[in-house]
Order: structure tokens, then sequence, then C-alpha cells
């Protein structure tokens, strides 16, 4: 149960603190999304730093990597988590794994994305 509130608990501050930066830089209408960038940046660049500090593979308490990893840079941005396990698949050789990974995640989710609206607009009885 305890996982679970480290989690939780990293995950809200995660998410304060995304919605703190897109406070900062606001999306605008026909304005590149900053924030998002920014965040995916950042949380890409810290998951790196805090996987080799806080050994994701072993080492260190699981209560730290599941607050700081899972929690904080979860909530702050997925992405984060895609670029770690896309960088230790090629860090173990699997490059084209690592490629079907990125190439399918990417396609796959702006695909879905696209769904998703189509479906929603549907739903709500837009054309």
């Amino acid at each position: 149960m305890a996982a679970w509130l480290y989690v939780a608990f990293g995950s809200a501050l995660g998410g304060v603190a995304r919605y703190a930066v897109a406070s900062v830089f606001p999306l605008l209408p026909g304005r590149w999304p900053l924030a998002t960038m920014l965040v995916n940046l950042a949380g890409s660049l810290l998951i790196g730093i805090l996987s080799v500090a806080l050994g994701v593979r072993g080492g260190g308490p699981d209560t730290v990597r599941l607050f700081w990893l899972t929690g904080v840079l979860g909530g702050f941005t997925t992405y984060s988590a895609f670029a770690l396990e896309t960088t230790l698949m090629v860090g173990s050789g699997a490059n084209l794994r690592a490629f079907g990974y990125v190439l399918v995640t990417v396609l796959g989710c702006l695909a879905a994305a696209m769904a998703g609206r189509a479906i929603g607009a549907l739903l709500a009885g837009e054309t």
C-alpha cells in the first residue's frame, strides 16, 4: 500500500509542476506548444539523470524510484518514461526493437488521438 502512496503523492507534485509550466507558457492559437515541449524535454533529461542516480535496475530503495520516476516524472510527463525505455533498449543493443517501439508509439498515439477526437465529436453530435 505504501508504494501506491509514494506514486500518488509524486504524481500530484508532478502534475502541479506541469500546470505551473503551462501557466508560464500558455498555449496560444497558432503558436508552438512550448510548455509541452519544455516539460517533455525536462522530464526526459531528469529521468535520465535520476535513473542513473537511483539505479533503475537495482540499487536504491524502490520507494524513492517510485516517488521520483513513476510519481513525480510520471505526473509531469509520461514522455520521460517513453524516452528512458527507448534509451534502455538502445543501450542493451536492441536497436531494431527500440526503433519499432518509437515508430509504433508515436504513430499509434497520433492515430489514437485523432480517432479519439473523431469519436468525441461523434458522441457530441458534431460532424
